[in-house]
């Protein structure tokens, strides 16, 4: 009897050992404890996940109502009551942060757990940590908040024990996102407390395949028949799942479209459907699209050239035809005859100056029927240029939507780190606004300035008559408009003090949305580059980069940038919704002041 409570003491110590603070053979996983026994030092309560309702008890509010749904650094008020001294240590800030995928039975969304390892500096007074879950392009937050007991005291050896979060459920797929991890208490003076990443959901192709997904399902077999003018494609139905009913085609070229609406009849085939192509003008190659008729689908590009008919010439035509070309003939005899008489006579009194070797112009001929051949970026740079995105919140919401869905696509798309103070909110409050910009325009490799009309409009001074005016601006997402000029007018004795000692400008760039005009970038940002977003993509991509669009024989060609071929991947379908808004939105705005 006494061997069998043994056993089973020996069981229950295996499996509570890696649930311990202390434990270093697996991962330490939160578990539920109240805040009396983290008070108190209990052995059961060793890491605790603290909710909502635990903050509402202890500090008598609903946060989120002033945090939203973020949970505030609670060390003094859940811990420091009796010992404020417990809450005023250093910690540094974790390492190792991983995002890893678990299983998630909504085919619709991904679920992630955070895991990490706590810093060997000052982790004798480390009491928790605070985990912090952002999507890129949008201002919600969502938080976890983990606590050791009161009295806990790790040691350096426990510093290499893996702690993890609760999972994150119901992240959209295809999806960019920011996770924080900080560790508790926050010191009064503030250091490198926290460590973030980024990283992207799987595409619902990824996850569950393309066929049934309905945002990602595109035809991919299209076939083109053509007999004379008549143009015949046929293409693959998507599955009947996914409830895809209607299709359409459109072909351009030469500034003109053709729409054709498409709606197959399921009674007789399932699987394919053929259509043809009307109004499409002969000898002309198109560029043709085919997709369901889905809001954001994506689409499949295929070329078509529409061949010209020979017809029977009439008899006057033919006679015309058979006679014209005689007396061109005849008429060329005689000129060439006359030309070779010349020819000969100046042949006999010019002396023989010049000598062209036929082998060097068989050379030449050669060389100039190279191939052209299409440029592709090295894929193995050790790390992406580093962007730093500057803008100006004074033109609102919007376009500081823009901006976000902007930065998220150069991100995904255009293989650049981007740095833009609304992704790291953490930072610019550590470190300072303006300190947290003079240090990235010194580390960043490029810097952009986004310009718009609310950019290049200075601020009356206090008492103008423009003063009310700056006063009515709603709140946005953004900095204050007079940080963003600040941080604007520094870029530009930047740039002064770099002509000025004949050094590179290529660090330094400027941009406009469609919905703004070159005149709204500054006159001081006149020496750099400028670019219309999103036309200029492709050349964006070429300055970051540092690759020619152009050479002899080569060209780069990289299809998600064009003007057609960025919209049809998600984050480019949101940076042209958000451009439209704000377009509409500014619009709006100009007939208001008219």
């Amino acid at each position: 009897m006494r061997g069998a409570a043994a056993a089973v003491w020996f069981l229950l110590s295996a499996l509570c050992q890696p649930l311990r603070a202390g434990g270093s053979a697996a991962a330490v996983a939160p578990q539920d404890c109240s805040l009396d026994c983290i008070r108190q030092g209990g052995f059961a309560c060793e890491y605790c996940r603290i909710t909502r309702s635990n903050i509402q008890q202890a500090l008598g509010f609903n946060t989120s109502i002033p945090f939203g749904s973020c949970i505030p650094w609670p060390c003094f008020e859940l811990l420091g009551n009796e010992d404020r001294e417990i809450c005023e240590h250093f910690v540094h800030a974790p390492n190792d942060v991983k995002v890893e995928f678990v299983d998630d039975p909504n085919l619709k969304s991904d679920t992630i757990v955070v895991s990490w390892k706590p810093s060997s500096y000052g982790i004798a007074f480390l009491r928790g940590f605070q985990v912090t879950l952002q999507a890129l392009g949008s201002s919600s937050i969502s938080c976890q908040l983990f606590l050791f007991p009161r009295n806990v005291s790790l040691t350096a050896t426990e510093a290499h024990t893996v702690y993890m979060s609760d999972p994150f459920p119901g992240l959209s797929l295809g999806a960019q996102f920011a996770v924080t991890v900080m560790s508790l208490p926050v010191p009064e003076k503030w250091e490198k407390f926290y460590s973030s990443t980024t990283f992207s959901t799987r595409s619902c192709a990824e996850k569950i395949g393309l066929e049934k997904c309905k945002h990602d399902w595109y035809p991919r077999h299209v076939e083109v028949q053509q007999e004379g003018t008549l143009v015949t494609v046929t293409f693959n139905l998507a599955p009947p799942n996914l409830g895809i009913r209607n299709y359409f085609s459109l072909c351009y070229a030469n500034g003109k479209k053709e729409y054709k609406a498409i709606t197959p009849s399921l009674a007789e085939n399932q699987t394919h459907h053929s259509f043809q192509l009307d109004g499409l003008q002969e000898g002309t190659n198109y560029t043709c699209e085919l997709a369901a008729d889905q809001v954001d689908a994506v689409r499949k590009i295929f070329n078509v050239h529409v061949q010209t008919l020979q017809t029977e010439a009439p008899p006057v035509a033919l006679a015309l035809a058979v006679t014209l070309p005689l007396c061109l003939i005849t008429a060329g005899l005689l000129a060439a005859a006359v030309l070779a008489a010349v020819s000969c006579w100046r042949s006999k009194l010019r002396s023989k100056a010049f000598h062209i070797k036929s082998d060097l112009i068989r050379q030449h001929e050669e060389e100039s029927r190279v191939p052209e051949e299409v440029v592709t970026l090295q894929k193995d740079r050790l790390t992406p240029p580093r962007l730093l995105i500057c803008y100006s919140s004074r033109d609102g919401p919007a376009h500081v939507k823009a901006v976000n869905h902007f930065g998220a696509f150069v991100q995904k798309h255009m293989a650049t780190q981007v740095c833009l103070d609304l992704w790291d909110s953490l930072g610019v409050a550590e470190e300072g606004y303006m300190a947290w910009y003079c240090r990235h325009i010194r580390d960043s490799d490029f810097i952009l300035v986004i310009c718009s009309r609310g950019l290049k409009r200075r601020p009356e001074p206090p008492g103008a008559e423009g003063d009310d005016e700056d006063e009515e601006e709603p709140l946005s997402f953004g900095p204050d408009a007079r940080m963003s000029e600040a941080v604007v007018q520094l870029i530009v004795e930047e740039v002064g003090r770099a002509k000025a000692r004949g050094q590179d400008l290529s660090k330094y760039m400027a941009a406009v949305f469609q919905y703004s005009q070159q005149a709204d970038i500054p006159v001081e940002l006149g020496l750099v580059q400028h670019y219309t977003l999103t036309r200029d993509l492709a050349l964006l991509f070429s300055h970051l980069h540092g690759v020619a669009l152009h050479r002899p024989g080569g060209h780069l060609k990289i299809a998600p940038l064009s003007e057609e071929g960025f919209a049809e991947l998600p984050a480019g379908a949101a940076l042209q919704s958000a451009i439209s808004d704000a377009e509409a939105t500014m619009r709006r705005k100009v007939e208001e002041v008219e």
